[in-house]
Formats: structure tokens, C-alpha cells, sequence
């Protein structure tokens, strides 16, 4: 495969693997079946609803997993913490690296990691500022971080993933700061009931007003299923989509579950 072109395959929830320039990089790893309930603070909890498209042990070798965040189970669940000390690489918040230890490394809002190897391109992986909840929140979520990747030969602009996060002004800023070409864009307008009507990540609205500003050749949807506190699943996102304009709605493409699909990058 060039280097124009990215393959990505979606396993589910926020759960992606890409590859490109023969690197293959896993997000957010959760390969745990459905059924199991996971605590997120606050008395708030969440079951999962389906399985992974791909087991955990059917996977290739592993070069980076990009983490968002390692304190919530829907984003790294037990089997998917199995499954870091087998990468080469975890890259996420410096508060995630505290905790896991071993091969992960802490990125920092804006400091960028370069993946390296003399037969392949070199990767350059920035930390995106990510808040996963409404103003003041960051000290009851924790700390959540994106990625920018950027390598030669990218046509459109980076690969951006948002990781779980609302729109704000640190998101805004990622669409300024970058050209984006591919954005993976964490949905769902996650919310418990507990704590009302407070989104949590992104909802349909929020990504439609981003990709009118970022621009991006596409967007990728995921964190939107699988999970029973995801309250904006695939059906919301496209009646939201169906009010767009045209120039939004036609970036946004759909990956379909377990299958690896070539996105021009």
C-alpha cells in the first residue's frame, strides 16, 4: 500500500486498526464480549451491548497503540489490557502512563513521538487536546489526549483521532493548527443517567459544526455502538447528517465492522 493511502478497520466502539507504510497502529483497544458491567466514576456505570468484529488474538503484531485514555472501560477494556504489553509501543496522557508503566509513553498536549524504521516512514504522532465532559469536568473524567498523524506522502492533510471529547476550544484549535485529511471522530453523546442531560463526547450536532470548520477530505465515525451509555448511535448521526450541507454530509463515510477499507490520505 502507498502512502496515500490508509487501511482501517473497525472492530467496534473506538476500536480501530490502521495501517500504513507496512506500521500497524491499534486505538483504544476492547476486545472484552458483551455483557460485562464497567464502573466510570461518580457511581456511573455501563455494560457493553456487543462484541468485537476481530478477537483480540486474531490480530497482527502490533507497532503503537494510541490510547486515548486508560481509565474507562470502554475505551481500554481487560482484554484490551492484556493486549499492551504484546505492542511495541503505548502512547497516551502522562496520567495513563503512570498508571500502566511498562512500554507506555506520555505525550503531552502538542509533543509529538516519531515512529522510526529504515524500510518505512517515519510517522509523526502529536497529542491533541481532548476534554471528555463540559467545562471543570477534566478532575472527575481524568485526562484524555487525540492524535495527529503525519507522514510523507499524505495527499489531504493528517490523520486526526479525537479521542473522547466534547467540542471546545482545544478541539477548535486542532483545526487550526492543522490541515486535517482524515478525521476518526469519537461519537456517541455519551451521557448516564445520573448525571442528566451532560454529554460526555461528541454528539451528531457537535461533529457536523467540527467538520464545518476542520474540513476534512473524510470523516470517520466511531464510538457511536456497543455500549449502553452511547445515546447517538449510527440512526442519530445520519438524520443529523441529513440536515447538513452537502459539503459536511458527503465527507462522512461509514466503516463497515471487521473489514479493512483503503481511505485515500
Amino acid at each position: 500500500m502507498t502512502e496515500d493511502r490508509a487501511r482501517i478497520t473497525h472492530m467496534g466502539g473506538p476500536t480501530t486498526l490502521i495501517e500504513v507504510g507496512g506500521w500497524r497502529l491499534l486505538t483504544d483497544p476492547t476486545f472484552d464480549p458483551p455483557g460485562d458491567r464497567y464502573a466510570f466514576g461518580l457511581g456511573t456505570s455501563s455494560y457493553k451491548t456487543a462484541g468485537p468484529a476481530v478477537a483480540a488474538d486474531r490480530l497482527p503484531h502490533i507497532d503503537a497503540v494510541l490510547l486515548s485514555h486508560d481509565h474507562h472501560g470502554d475505551n481500554l477494556d481487560t482484554a484490551g489490557r492484556a493486549l499492551l504489553p504484546h505492542a511495541d509501543t503505548v502512547l497516551t496522557t502522562r496520567a495513563g502512563t503512570r498508571r500502566l508503566g511498562g512500554n507506555a509513553k506520555a505525550l503531552a498536549p502538542w509533543t509529538t513521538y516519531r515512529l522510526r524504521s529504515p524500510s518505512r516512514p517515519t510517522i509523526e504522532i502529536t497529542a491533541t487536546p481532548a476534554r471528555h465532559g463540559p467545562p471543570l469536568s477534566r478532575p472527575v473524567t481524568g485526562e484524555v489526549t487525540g492524535f495527529a498523524l503525519a507522514w510523507e506522502g499524505q495527499r489531504h492533510g493528517v490523520l486526526w483521532i479525537s479521542g473522547d471529547t466534547v467540542l471546545y476550544g482545544g478541539v477548535r484549535e486542532v483545526a487550526r493548527r492543522f490541515d486535517v485529511g482524515t478525521a476518526l471522530l469519537h461519537l456517541g453523546g455519551v451521557r448516564f443517567r445520573l448525571t442528566g442531560p451532560v454529554r460526555y463526547t461528541m454528539t451528531a450536532a457537535e461533529a457536523v459544526e467540527l467538520c464545518r470548520l476542520m474540513r476534512p477530505h473524510t470523516a470517520l465515525p466511531v464510538h457511536y455502538d456497543g455500549w449502553h451509555h452511547f445515546h447517538e448511535g449510527r440512526a442519530a448521526v445520519e438524520r443529523r447528517l441529513a440536515a447538513a450541507p452537502a459539503d459536511v454530509r458527503d465527507r462522512f463515510r461509514w466503516l463497515p465492522a471487521g473489514e479493512g477499507v483503503d481511505i485515500g490520505v
